[in-house]
């Protein structure tokens, strides 16, 4: 099972052997925010990877891909283990983007940094086909350049910073309107459908 990895519901430091994992699995303040909750992760970055834009921004990404930066304590968790999580955390099936968010900045996707960790993200994303009975569209990539985004977009989902007008209501803090969009974008809803009891973030 996957759901002890959910242990400890805190932001621990990297103390031992640190490693990165490379991860997009749609909207990156719903991806740092699954991670963030994983013992033996540190801060996550959010930002965007994959394309050829120079210096892209929110709504300004170009052909860049919503990304996260996953560090991890590798004496806490394996990088394995993080895969095993991000497949089960995003609809791999989809491949025009994840849940209501629809094109190329939102599609799935693990950039790798060598050939160890190609060996492991192909052997979980083999392990997830066979657990699905389906194909998976989540590609496997070298890695490039990370670009982070400006600190607006960071941990978005913790703030307590109001936002003026949105589209879920008035003055109302990032991370209720974080909560409101991800319930209404159906992500958890979509996971559960997908991996049942295996979802290890779906609410």
């Amino acid at each position: 099972m996957i759901r002890p990895l959910l242990a400890a519901l805190m932001l621990l430091p990297v103390s031992g052997r640190a490693e990165t994992a490379l991860l997009a699995g749609g909207c990156f303040w719903c991806v740092e925010a699954d991670f963030e909750s994983v013992e033996g992760v540190g801060d996550v970055v959010s930002g965007f990877t994959g394309g050829t834009t120079p210096a892209p921004e929110y709504r300004a990404s170009g052909d860049h891909i919503e990304a996260v930066r996953v560090p991890f304590d590798t004496d806490e968790i394996t990088y394995r283990e993080i895969l095993d999580l991000f497949f089960r955390s995003i609809d791999p099936l989809d491949a025009g983007g994840q849940f209501c968010d629809r094109g190329r900045e939102y599609t799935t996707a693990v950039w790798v940094d060598g050939p160890e960790q190609r060996a492991m993200a192909e052997a979980a994303r083999v392990d997830a086909e066979s657990v699905l009975g389906q194909p998976i569209v989540t590609p496997i990539l070298d890695a490039g350049l990370f670009y982070p985004v400006d600190d607006y977009h960071q941990d978005y989902y913790r703030s307590d910073d109001r936002l003026l007008v949105s589209s879920v209501g008035v003055a109302v803090p990032k991370r209720e309107a974080y909560k409101r969009y991800r319930l209404g974008c159906g992500r958890d809803a979509r996971v559960r459908a997908v991996w049942g009891d295996e979802a290890p973030f779906a609410k």
